[in-house]
């Protein structure tokens, strides 16, 4: 009986199918993925620095606009009472 004297598997493994096939390729792939995560994470960091931006000082704002960001306030402000209101009648008025 003759011992297979070669030491690699007969069966591919996932790092032979990647086409890496020692410890250096693999440290630079993992360099590449590192960079590669490190640029999307600095994306993203980006990007969400962008998504919420403080609006301007209410000072500064022309008349125009203060007087609609007052109007837009109270419309939200008259329909929150407006649907609490018709909560109350609906699920807590007392039954007669």
């Amino acid at each position: 009986m003759e011992l297979n004297s070669n030491p690699t598997p007969t069966t591919p493994t996932a790092a032979n199918t990647n086409g890496i096939n020692s410890l250096e390729e693999i440290r630079n792939r993992k360099d590449a993925l590192r960079q590669q995560i490190d640029k999307s994470d600095s994306n993203i960091r980006q990007l969400w620095g962008q998504l919420f931006v403080k609006p301007e000082p209410f000072s500064a704002l022309t008349p125009t606009k203060r007087f609609s960001t007052i109007m837009n306030t109270g419309a939200g402000v008259l329909d929150g009472i407006i649907l609490g209101w018709k909560l109350y009648r609906k699920y807590w008025k007392k039954k007669k």
